[in-house]
């Protein structure tokens, strides 16, 4: 049997393009065992109300939208995603400190307390591509920076890939919350993902929250999957 707690670090991601398909999915796993994450694809498609539901169906919910405005426009919509419950949510770091000052005030304004995050380097990227949008620096000291900014902005900590977790984990110690994506049980195709780590491993690497999509969601049954990867997580 799978000890749980109050705290459940696998966040999966809710990869679906329509409510119908992402409920289906969620009736099959269980809200002590994991949150869910919500993109674009399926906010755009289901909207605030699908987000309710599945708040109130237990589930802690990371509202996945990576904010990147101006400052009035992003203050503004964190404080709209807050009132709504969610448990986390995003920026991206790169929109600058008044922005993510404004997006910490915005939540603020909520009265809710959810936890606001940043997103430094995308785990779809190498150091390639960063090179290709004008950042000369590496990969490893984009991300630093980026992190340092966050900290700075007072947000709660940052999206990265668990490969970035132990030098961000010793900068700004066990507070700062690291939410890392790219994460495969080792027995997992890597799909879209250029950096990635198993769960053991990127709670090892000084990771909070795991986020998991496709080794869960396609799987034939993504309950014993999620267990599976809980037990993996014990254990190590």
């Amino acid at each position: 049997m799978i000890q749980t707690t109050l705290d459940p670090k696998i966040v999966i991601a809710l990869d679906f393009s329509n409510s119908q398909d992402a409920l289906k999915f969620v009736e099959q796993i269980d809200p002590a065992l994991c949150r869910l994450k919500v993109g674009k694809e399926l906010f755009t498609a289901a909207g605030p109300h699908l987000v309710e539901g599945l708040i109130a169906k237990g589930f802690g919910v990371f509202l996945d939208l990576k904010f990147h405005d101006i400052p009035t426009t992003v203050a503004k919509a964190c404080e709209a995603a807050s009132r709504l419950g969610v448990w986390m949510l995003n920026v991206h770091a790169s929109g600058g400190s008044a922005m993510m000052e404004a997006a910490r005030e915005g939540v603020e304004r909520s009265g809710a307390k959810p936890i606001l995050i940043a997103v430094t380097v995308l785990t779809s990227m190498n150091q390639q591509m960063l090179n290709e949008i004008g950042v000369t620096g590496t990969l490893s000291d984009q991300v630093l920076s980026l992190a340092t900014l966050t900290q700075k902005s007072g947000l709660d900590g940052v999206v990265c890939s668990a490969q970035e977790a132990p030098i961000l984990r010793k900068a700004f110690g066990e507070k700062f919350c690291l939410v890392t994506p790219g994460i495969r049980p080792a027995d997992a195709a890597l799909d879209d993902q250029s950096r990635v780590v198993t769960p053991s491993q990127a709670l090892a690497l000084g990771s909070s929250y795991l986020v998991i999509g496709r080794p869960i969601t396609k799987s034939k049954n993504p309950l014993e999957t999620l267990k599976k990867i809980n037990e993996e997580i014990l254990i190590a």
